[in-house]
């Protein structure tokens, strides 16, 4: 109990650590600024983040349809936003387990398969983000070096995992924990292999990042800056790869510092690109955290006991390990 109090305190400790810093180095600044922007892009950047939650939730239901589990688009898009708002305040993305509980509570659908959306979900994330980064690229100048290892890996990774789906294809197990994880990945495969989930997926991934990407440019219009779409788009590549490390809950700070960098990289100036940055974060993170309440709210209070059971599992998504 004590180490996972400490690792949690620790992330924290991080997060704010570099929001302070980055906080301090344009304090007057961001003052002058928040006095004169328009909030129009405000309610235009809120707007955009719940028309991609929305989007998120129709791709988590056609997963799931695919693992032939039947959820309605507000099930499905509540469940995401109860697990996103979770990976708000804990380390290591454990929020995302919530939903094998959810799903598990409501549908009694085995733990494996809601891992196995779970997976499908986040390969597709991580592949077309760095997919739309490699597109973004051409068009920005002077990007340096090492952004594109920041991209190009998760891209080989992925590649990689995708072999491994074809080569444990046949594959069988008697030993508990061995069966557990082949059905998991049968479960990818059903969901992730077929040419036309690969286009749904694909196509819908990209769309759900340019929601992203829409929401940080009026963020970005909001204080009179007009950048680059290119610079917009290679900025929310690089700020979600580096968030998807879980160093701290939210990915709150390594967000910021790596959207900050990528726009500063690309000729803005360091009080705006720092200002965006962090109001594009907080923004995302408060239309997160009102959709996660709200999710509760019509889910039901049995949610609550489930989010305490999944953290009663110490991060494990196994349960008994077997089919409900």
């Amino acid at each position: 109990m004590w180490r996972r109090i400490s690792i949690f305190i620790l992330s924290c400790g991080v997060a704010v650590a570099i929001l302070a810093y980055m906080l301090f180095l344009i304090w007057d600044e961001l003052m002058e600024t928040l006095a004169s922007a328009d909030p129009r892009f405000l309610v235009l950047a809120v707007i955009i983040c719940i028309t991609g939650w929305w989007m998120r939730g129709w791709r988590y239901r056609y997963i799931l349809d695919t693992l032939e589990v039947k959820v309605s688009l507000a099930f499905s898009t509540a469940t995401i936003l109860v697990s996103q708002t979770a990976n708000l305040v804990v380390p290591a993305r454990l929020g995302d387990l919530i939903r094998i509980f959810i799903l598990h509570h409501e549908r009694e659908t085995p733990y494996e398969i809601g891992l196995s959306s779970i997976v499908v979900e986040r390969v597709f994330d991580v592949l077309m983000l760095a997919v739309l980064g490699l597109l973004a690229l051409p068009f920005v100048l002077g990007a340096p070096p090492w952004i594109y290892p920041v991209i190009v890996i998760p891209i080989m990774l992925i590649g990689i995992f995708f072999l491994v789906l074809v080569l444990t294809g046949k594959l069988t197990a008697q030993n508990r924990i061995f069966a557990f994880l082949l059905r998991m990945l049968e479960g990818i495969r059903r969901a992730s292999l077929s040419l036309r989930s690969i286009a749904v997926l694909g196509v819908s991934s990209l769309l759900i990042w340019m929601m992203d990407v829409l929401a940080c440019a009026a963020v970005a219009l909001m204080f009179g800056q007009e950048i680059p779409f290119a610079v917009i788009v290679l900025a929310i590549v690089v700020g979600n790869l580096v968030k998807a490390v879980p160093v701290t809950p939210g990915g709150v700070g390594t967000y910021e510092a790596a959207v900050a960098l990528t726009l500063m990289i690309a000729g803005v100036g360091q009080d705006a690109a720092t200002l965006i940055a962090i109001l594009d974060h907080l923004v995302k993170n408060a239309v997160t955290l009102a959709g996660g309440v709200i999710s509760i709210v019509f889910l039901g209070s049995w949610v609550m006991s489930v989010i305490k059971q999944a953290f009663r599992s110490g991060g494990g998504g196994e349960g008994d390990g077997g089919t409900a």
